[in-house]
């Protein structure tokens, strides 16, 4: 699924209207608010353009509005530091005079030292053995894998099979379902879109929910993410997500990023609006 993978690249690439600030689309597609990984990954693409010779270690950001798919995404950034090793910058997103999104990014030159690592969990079965995700009536192609950028091959039970509790933790296999190209931004930036595909459903994992709207009122409210080694989002990532806490009608979830060869690449954690609508599953 080339083109759908070519159109994500599309999306990330975005417009400069002046000097540190950008503009950025949606896709058209039948939503009633952006994704919220889509501004994530163009507000980091627009705080890479302001940077040279150094690569985003990590970010803080929070989802302060809902976005408007039929309006431009305006992506202004500040340069908040330019220091002999690392590099900040802020980016605030822009839709009808507001901001909608708030993000700090913090950039490190190539730099040896100390490294270990966790290891990926034993056990976990290959993403050849899983069948492809699939939400319910969503078109696919001749091989049983969604029209979408990002495949995802769940190891745990996939969020849609809601209505019980279960144990606060996802697994999932996931990466572009096409080729990219050697850019390093790239492949960070579209890790980024995809990590807002997942993390938050974990936290709902041990509540008997249906999922749907009726029942539950979802949203991203804060994202952070580190990020430790080079990746390739057209290879596969597996991603182990755990959820501690759910409380006040907010859910926290962590994850935790290897590569098909063992590389602990990202951390991520996210948290959320979970507001239950009614009571009972």
């Amino acid at each position: 699924m080339q083109s759908e993978v070519d159109g994500l690249i599309e999306l990330l690439d975005l417009e400069p209207i002046e000097k540190d600030i950008f503009r950025g689309v949606s896709p058209q597609e039948d939503r009633q608010r952006v994704f919220g990984g889509q501004v994530a990954g163009q507000a980091l693409v627009a705080a890479a353009r302001t940077v040279e010779g150094r690569s985003v270690h990590s970010l803080q950001a929070y989802f302060l509005r809902p976005g408007d798919p039929s309006a431009p995404l305006v992506y202004l950034v500040e340069r908040v530091r330019d220091g002999r090793s690392f590099t900040t910058r802020r980016v605030t997103t822009i839709q009808h005079g507001h901001p909608i999104f708030a993000m700090s990014a913090s950039f490190q030159r190539p730099e040896a030292g100390f490294e270990h690592q966790t290891d990926i969990p034993a056990g976990v079965p290959d993403p050849e053995e899983i069948e492809p995700f699939v939400w319910p009536g969503f078109p696919v192609d001749d091989e049983g894998r969604m029209k979408r950028p990002i495949e995802l091959r769940y190891v745990t039970t996939p969020p849609t099979q809601r209505g019980q509790r279960r144990e606060p933790r996802l697994q999932v296999w996931l990466r572009a379902t096409g080729t990219l190209p050697d850019d390093p931004v790239l492949h960070t930036c579209m890790f980024t879109y995809a990590s807002d595909l997942t993390v938050l459903d974990t936290a709902t994992q041990p509540h008997p929910i249906r999922g749907s709207e009726v029942d539950i009122q979802m949203a991203s409210l804060d994202h952070a993410m580190w990020f430790h080694r080079p990746l390739r989002m057209d290879e596969w990532i597996f991603l182990d997500q755990v959820s501690n806490s759910a409380s006040n009608a907010r859910g926290l979830a962590w994850g935790t990023a290897w590569s098909r060869s063992g590389d602990l690449v990202a951390s991520v954690v996210q948290e959320g609006l979970m507001r239950p609508l009614r009571s009972g599953p």
